[in-house]
């Protein structure tokens, strides 16, 4: 329990400031975490065939470049590039053509560009909505944190109802629905105070985001499930790796790009 709320407050030490700062320190620190949360998904393959060093290099220059793509006409949503993806994909996909038999097939290299292009964009979206306004990315912050929270206290509470007994055995339906009440107010408050307006709009998008950053956990624990693994990597010790901790937020703050002009 030591070790777990020492690792919490070194995190928070950094994570907060930067976040605060913003910028290139910022930017910075998002590609740092991407980086990491590629060697992450890529270290679950190295129970089956081994990627080739210079692929893996090949789709670490890839995801750099999405991560900082630039905002221009090309964008697909926003800031992640056409350019960048295609890019991308024909770096991964066409060296399969090179590699003998079982060396670099198809099947990895398919599951590389989703590693990639996965990631690339949501590191690229994190840079985003922090350039938009650092109180929309901690409205989003609240959401999974709130709905994480609540979710858990809840469950343990009234919880009787499994949401997903293979995947996630403690998650009950009183426990998401706990969750996203509690992960809808709060974020809202904060919204509409440092944000902008009120509207019936908001809510309805909160809500979606809630239910969207739980099934984030439900699919970042099924991977685990599937790779017989308790967590990801142990870079923080006693909350696991990077995908460990930003689970929900992957899905909400990509799924909120789709919604940022209705509210």
């Amino acid at each position: 329990m030591k070790k777990r709320i020492l690792s919490a407050i070194v995190a928070l030490a950094i994570v907060v400031p930067v976040i605060i700062l913003g910028g290139k320190y910022y930017s910075f620190v998002i590609g740092l975490l991407a980086i990491l949360a590629y060697k992450e998904l890529l270290d679950l393959k190295e129970n089956s065939v081994e990627i080739p060093n210079i692929i893996k290099a090949i789709g670490l220059i890839d995801l750099i470049l999405l991560v900082f793509s630039e905002f221009d006409g090309y964008a697909v949503i926003f800031g992640l590039s056409y350019r960048a993806i295609a890019i991308s994909l024909i770096s991964i996909l066409i060296p399969t053509l090179f590699y003998k038999e079982n060396k670099y097939t198809t099947r990895e290299a398919l599951y590389l560009a989703g590693i990639v292009i996965f990631l690339g964009m949501v590191f690229n979206s994190f840079i985003l909505v922090r350039s938009l306004s650092v109180h929309l990315l901690v409205y989003l912050i609240l959401i999974c944190t709130m709905t994480d929270a609540f979710a858990m206290f809840t469950g343990m509470i009234i919880g009787k109802h499994k949401v997903a007994p293979i995947i996630s055995p403690k998650k009950t339906i009183e426990g998401c629905i706990g969750g996203s009440i509690i992960g809808t107010v709060v974020p809202i408050v904060y919204y509409v105070t440092y944000v902008g307006k009120f509207s019936y709009k908001l809510i309805i998008i909160t809500l979606i985001l809630s239910v969207i950053g739980q099934f984030g956990d439900l699919f970042f624990s099924k991977i685990k499930r599937e790779n017989k693994i308790k967590d990801f990597s142990n870079i923080m010790p006693g909350h696991g790796g990077i995908l460990d901790r930003l689970d929900s937020l992957c899905f909400v703050v990509i799924t909120y790009l789709i919604f940022i002009s209705y509210i």
